[in-house]
This record gives structure tokens, C-alpha cells and sequence, in this order.
């Protein structure tokens, strides 16, 4: 299959066509903003439908609107966009409907700035809105990934009636690599749907809502949800990079942990036994291999565009067996290899003295 140069944002775009997307409800909002303007040209070439909605608040009602008539229907924005959504996430969530939502990130809080961060770990994985609720969030690390994701996070939302989110950032969103698409099938059929709202005609009307006045009912509908996402946890991922001997694991997603994949290589050559562990799905967290990854390790790190938010969640799946450090920038900065690499000798050089004494 022949390779495409394509920025980040319009891959995204392309792969979600191809994966049967045929509705995009969205408002810009900077650094995603080539995902609407390339689904804008791109929707109507395949019978889609796009329309820039008068705000981050109605774009994600529109997309409730279309999963209920069992669409498959996309939106994405990033930080204080996603923070308007966050209501109707919680709606869509709470009527089981599926959709895919992206957030390619940038700096906060508040307005923060349009440079690239990872601060909205806590808001994607921990559900975001109100009510116990959770969105599965898959989180790519090449433009590649994002790609073969796309086509995955649709799958998911069907299959479990939930919203879906990937999450990147700024750097995926504005870099470009060669990439592989998958083949457009005009003629592909979206799985069936018999709870959807599609005109009742010869059938009892399909109601969706996710209104519950009775608390009885809706403590039931939440252990219905609470099982839900339990069996999620099947769907985890993860990926390895030297770490079958390592002593100190390096743990990070997105871009984060393409750097972090290059202090592995600059640390082996300086005779370090560091490996990476790279969560591919945050929720579900890929428990079982992180553990595995980090059976040797006698201290773990984590590399972040954020302030210690992933740290929590490695800490909490290591059972806090394992001592777990921060590395990290924010604010639209970057960790350099120098960082990490400075952090992972002086916890070297700390242990060597322990073990001195």
C-alpha cells in the first residue's frame, strides 16, 4: 500500500471517512482546526454532512442527535472546547450512545495558550463531566496511529454504546509523517443498530434519554454503566520498548513518549538499563502489562506535558510497589532528552550512594 505525506489533523480526518464517518459537528478552535476544515471539503465529496455549529455547546448536541439515529458521528476541539462539551459528553455517555470525540490538546488552564500539552489527562480518563461515567480514550503517539486508532475508536463506540475519545496534542496535530491509509469502501455498512431512533415504522418507538427520576432506576442504570466499563478493561493496550531487563522504566503516552523513547536508546549507549512503557489506551489502563514491563524496575518515571497527572494512575496500577518519580513540562513546553536523562542519573547516581552505605 503506497505511503501519503499527510499532517496529523487531515490523516485524522481521512481515516475517520473511511471508517464510515459520515457526520462532523465541530467549532474552531486552534491547534485542531484542520480536522473540521479538511472534513468540511471532504464530508460532502462521500455524502456526509458538516457543519460548523454556533458553539462548542451545541456542536456536541448535534452529535447526541445523530448517534441516537445511529450514525456514526464525530466531533473534536481542544482544551477549553472540550470543557464546553463536557455536559452533552455526560448525556451521551449517560444514554449509551457511541461517537468519537477528539482533543488534541493544548496549554491551560483557563485560555491557556495554543502550544501542545498533555493537561487534560485528568478530564479525558476520569470521565470530565458529572455523574459516574467513563469515556474510553485512546491516546496515538504517531500519525500513524492515529490513523489505524481511528477506525478502532468507531468499532468501540458501537460495540459498547459509549463515547470514545483520542487524545493528542498540538505536536500530532500539526506534524507531518508518510502514512498508510486504509482503502475507502464506499459500500461499507455500519453495524446494526436496533435501539436507534429511526422512525419506528413498523416497530415499538425506541426511546433514548438519559433522564431517571426514580433513584432505584437510576442506581441501576449506574451499575449498569459501572459493569460496562468494567468490561472494558479487556480492550486495554499498552506498548513495550526495551524493557525486559530494565531497571528503570520510563512511562508515557502520546508525544511525550516519543521522546522518552529516544533517552531508552541514549541511555543503553551510556550503559543504562532504562526501558519505556507506553499506555496506548488510558481508560481502560493497561494494568497487567505495566506490571509486567516494570517486574525488574526498581524506579519508574514518568514523562509528562502535565503536572503529574499520569503519575497518579501509574503509582495506583503498580499497587505503589515500585517507586514512581515525575518528569515533566507544561504550559505548551516540551521534556528534552537532557531532562530525562538528568533525572534518570541522579536517581542512579542516589541509589548507588544508598547501596554504598
Amino acid at each position: 500500500m503506497a505511503k501519503v505525506l499527510m499532517k496529523g489533523n487531515e490523516a485524522l480526518g481521512e481515516a475517520a471517512v473511511r471508517a464510515g464517518c459520515r457526520y462532523f459537528f465541530g467549532y474552531p478552535i486552534t491547534p485542531q482546526n484542520e480536522i473540521p476544515h479538511y472534513l468540511a471539503k471532504r464530508l460532502p465529496e462521500v455524502g456526509g454532512v458538516f457543519v460548523q455549529a454556533e458553539s462548542e455547546i451545541a456542536a456536541i448536541n448535534m452529535v447526541y442527535g445523530a448517534a441516537g439515529s445511529g450514525a456514526r458521528v464525530m466531533t473534536s476541539s481542544s482544551g477549553p472546547g472540550i470543557s464546553l462539551k463536557q455536559e452533552g459528553i455526560s448525556y451521551i455517555a449517560g444514554a449509551e450512545l457511541p461517537c468519537v470525540i477528539v482533543n488534541m490538546q493544548r496549554g491551560g488552564p483557563g485560555l491557556g495558550g495554543i502550544q501542545p500539552a498533555q493537561s487534560d489527562y485528568f478530564q479525558a480518563v476520569k470521565g470530565g463531566g458529572h455523574g459516574d461515567y467513563r469515556s474510553l480514550v485512546l491516546a496515538p503517539a504517531t500519525i500513524q496511529e492515529m490513523v489505524d486508532l481511528m477506525g478502532k475508536a468507531f468499532d468501540l463506540a458501537d460495540e459498547y454504546r459509549n463515547p470514545v475519545m483520542i487524545l493528542g496534542d498540538g505536536i500530532l496535530g500539526q506534524m507531518m509523517e508518510a502514512v498508510e491509509l486504509p482503502p475507502e469502501d464506499l459500500s461499507f455498512k455500519i453495524p446494526s443498530k436496533p435501539w436507534a431512533t429511526t422512525g419506528a415504522e413498523g416497530r415499538t418507538p425506541n426511546i433514548i434519554n438519559s433522564l431517571y427520576l426514580d433513584p432505584l432506576e437510576l442506581e441501576k442504570h449506574n451499575l449498569h454503566l459501572s459493569n460496562k466499563y468494567e468490561e472494558m478493561r479487556k480492550e486495554s493496550m499498552g506498548e513495550t520498548y526495551k524493557t525486559e531487563d530494565a531497571e528503570l522504566v520510563l512511562v508515557g503516552y502520546g508525544s511525550a513518549a516519543r521522546v522518552a523513547k529516544a533517552v531508552v536508546d541514549q541511555g543503553r549507549a551510556r550503559g543504562l538499563n532504562v526501558g519505556l512503557f507506553r499506555p496506548i489506551t488510558l481508560f481502560p489502563f493497561p494494568k497487567d502489562d505495566l506490571q509486567k514491563a516494570c517486574r525488574q524496575a526498581r524506579h519508574v518515571i514518568t514523562v509528562e506535558m502535565s503536572l503529574g497527572q499520569l503519575i497518579e494512575d501509574v503509582r495506583y496500577n503498580l499497587e505503589f510497589k515500585v517507586p514512581v518519580h515525575y518528569c515533566g513540562r507544561v504550559g505548551g513546553m516540551i521534556p528534552t532528552t537532557r531532562d530525562i536523562l538528568a533525572k534518570i542519573e541522579a536517581l542512579t547516581n542516589l541509589q548507588g550512594e544508598v547501596e554504598e552505605v
